[in-house]
């Protein structure tokens, strides 16, 4: 495998602050970071067609990955950027292209009012056939968003990084998923912020509503288990602060509460091998559609 911070460009602004967020990552990582364009061909009577020509529209595909590199060039300098421009249809291209790279990074367009984010099929599709971590970064993500406020309640980049959000499943801790939440948190300096929600077994659920003394039995048992498999990740990564939050409730609208005060939000996509289809699962799909910061899923068995 290829070591490289991978994104997927095309010109719009979420995939222009894709890029941004990609560059920052590769620095971190100290990795290279590739822009890849897909190019998709326009159909025969389309093509033939004198504003929509084949070559117009290849030369400004072609454009575009290589504006966007020459620009990360001197917001960036010393960053080693490359670009490369394929052709297919984009969900497929991206996902093939995941299989060689450490991460990938799509965009994701913002809605208007508190509706959230908009997650496209094509960067749904690729987040679901992945066999590597994607990011999905919001249209106008800036650095000084990942970060504290400076002394004078100013955004800034040169301040500590918020932390990062790990949203985990007690029943399914999985190692992979645990290694790159506390690697991004150590990389950025800053703590690691376990969130897990749980929901009582159905057989619990009817009177757990009006019997305080079992909702809370139930809690405690939820926090010790928390606490238990945490341990040896903390004694594994001492340099991390790990600070666990244990909440009865959907865990998903839990992360997205938590991603207001997160520089990343890392969530587990559980790989189905099913004839009907890969998907994402339930608090992803939530955490990739209202989360406000960028969230990496981190697929595993």
């Amino acid at each position: 495998m290829t070591r490289t911070i991978t994104v997927g460009v095309d010109g719009s602004n979420e995939s222009l602050a894709a890029a941004e967020w990609a560059a920052r990552e590769a620095e971190l990582l100290g990795l290279p970071l590739k822009l890849v364009h897909v190019w998709e061909p326009v159909p025969a009577p389309m093509a033939e067609a004198p504003l929509l020509g084949g070559e117009t529209q290849q030369h400004w595909a072609e454009r575009i990955p290589r504006v966007a590199a020459e620009g990360i060039r001197l917001r960036h300098p010393g960053l080693d950027v490359t670009t490369e421009h394929l052709s297919g249809h984009a969900a497929d291209v991206l996902a093939d292209v995941a299989k060689d790279v450490e991460l990938l990074a799509l965009g994701s367009r913002g809605l208007s009012g508190v509706g959230g984010f908009m997650v496209g099929s094509v960067g749904l599709s690729v987040v679901a056939h992945s066999g590597r971590p994607v990011v999905l970064v919001r249209a106008g993500e800036q650095a000084a968003d990942e970060h504290e406020r400076d002394p004078a309640g100013i955004p800034s980049a040169a301040s500590t990084f918020l932390p990062v959000v790990l949203g985990v499943d007690i029943e399914s801790l999985d190692e992979g998923l645990m290694e790159f939440a506390f690697a991004a948190a150590a990389r950025r300096g800053t703590s690691l912020r376990v969130v897990h929600g749980w929901n009582p077994p159905p057989y619990y659920a009817y009177g757990l509503s009006v019997d305080v003394e079992l909702h809370r039995a139930l809690a405690h048992r939820e926090t010790v288990a928390l606490t238990e498999l945490l341990r040896p990740w903390r004694e594994k990564h001492l340099d991390v602060e790990v600070t666990e939050e244990c909440y009865f409730g959907t865990p998903g609208e839990h992360l997205v509460d938590a991603s207001r005060d997160a520089s990343l939000v890392v969530v587990g996509r559980r790989i189905r091998r099913s004839p009907l289809g890969a998907h994402i699962g339930p608090v992803a799909h939530v955490v990739l559609h209202h989360a406000t910061a960028p969230v990496a899923v981190v697929p595993h068995d």
